[in-house]
């Protein structure tokens, strides 16, 4: 993409400090040194454990000396228990920094455990923009999947478990201090999660360049990272050892976390988190069912935004909204997803609460155009 007008309102752009390559996750040791951590809580889950990549992470750090607590009590969809109870071993064990290793659920936790340890307090007490008024302790993100992005994002998603609803965290605060994205990490991903991370930073990206939000860098990082996507995602599904395709799609991943973490979110991330907050279904898998349904709805007010995405995908010359949503349509099904909410076990009766719940979310502030309670009740039900 060339930048057409060159944009002159201020714009702010966070990231964090982050390594991308092979091996990049046996750097921990050496950042967290650098951080002055002595004692580290890691925070990962059961099935990253087997992998085998934190063991790799531990390794290091007792090489440099490093003292370390494992805590892989995450769930995904993390909720406010999974915070507290790492929460409560941080401070048991007198740590003095988190390494999180695996996906998005793992790094939220970490995430949530670091503002619960410096802030007090519970996790939902700090539910929207800028509620976090102390700096967490030092924090290394190491993702394991291609897609969440939350190792370089400024959001931290926790479903509350008593109201059945994701909250969104949005700071800088959560920002982390370094993250180690190794495409080789990504090799123990089965094909339905490689399928559904790789359409949530798919989603991230798109939302990203229509958000009323966006800036010149935010297009640039969103545009490239559905170019990646629409040629190396199909590669990954049908050669899941290739790493070189591996490497696109993560590389996908952080440009499109890089851009939704500095321009926002929409529509779909807004409902994917009711439905996954309401019902605990895959956050990718929504986002995919989800994509084409709120594109419809949001085309007639991004309609040159949207023809650009169409071209990042593969469309040559003038095409029409009906052409771009079937191109949609079928790159996902391409991809085996042709799945639908009722499949799901959405009716219509939960409609309206999930709606709701789907205004309420921060990320909707930022869709092209304000969604009434109707309009949203209609982009689930063609969901179905």
């Amino acid at each position: 993409m060339i930048i057409k007008q060159m944009e002159l309102s201020l714009r702010k752009c966070v990231s964090p400090e982050f390594i991308f390559g092979i091996g990049a996750r046996k750097m921990a040791s050496q950042y967290a040194k650098n951080l002055g951590a002595k004692n580290v809580l890691i925070v990962t889950d059961k099935g990253v454990q087997n992998a085998g990549w934190v063991k790799d992470v531990t390794e290091t750090l007792d090489q440099e000396k490093i003292n370390h607590i494992l805590f892989n009590d995450v769930v995904p969809n993390p909720r406010d228990t999974n915070v507290h109870n790492g929460a409560k071993l941080y401070r048991e064990y007198k740590c003095d920094g988190i390494i999180a290793v695996g996906g998005g659920s793992p790094i939220d936790c970490a995430k949530g455990i670091g503002i619960v340890v410096s802030n007090m307090g519970t996790i939902l007490d700090y539910e929207g923009v800028d509620k976090i008024p102390y700096p967490l302790p030092p924090l290394i993100c190491i993702p394991t999947t291609a897609g969440s992005s939350a190792d370089v994002s400024q959001f931290a998603i926790i479903n509350d478990s008593q109201r059945h609803v994701k909250i969104a965290i949005i700071s800088k605060s959560i920002v982390p201090d370094v993250s180690l994205i190794d495409p080789e990490t990504t090799l123990s991903m089965n094909a339905s999660l490689s399928i559904y991370t790789g359409v949530d930073a798919l989603t991230h990206a798109f939302e990203a360049y229509v958000s009323n939000a966006h800036s010149n860098i935010t297009d640039l990082y969103a545009l490239e990272a559905i170019s990646l996507l629409s040629t190396s995602l199909p590669k990954v599904i049908s050669h899941p050892n290739d790493i070189e395709a591996r490497s696109s799609v993560m590389m996908a991943s952080l440009l499109s976390g890089l851009a939704f973490s500095n321009a926002s979110l929409g529509i779909i991330h807004a409902t994917a988190h009711s439905l996954g907050g309401w019902l605990d279904l895959p956050h990718g898998l929504c986002n995919a069912i989800l994509l084409d349904h709120a594109v419809a709805y949001n085309f007639p007010y991004a309609k040159e935004r949207y023809q650009n995405i169409a071209e990042q995908m593969g469309m040559k010359g003038h095409h029409t909204p009906k052409d771009f949503l079937e191109k949609i349509h079928d790159f996902k099904h391409s991809l085996g997803l042709t799945e639908h909410l009722g499949d799901l076990g959405v009716n219509t009766e939960v409609i309206p609460h999930l709606a709701k719940m789907a205004l309420q979310d921060v990320c909707v502030i930022t869709n092209p155009i304000m969604p009434t309670q109707s309009d949203v009740e209609e982009i689930l039900t063609h969901a179905l």
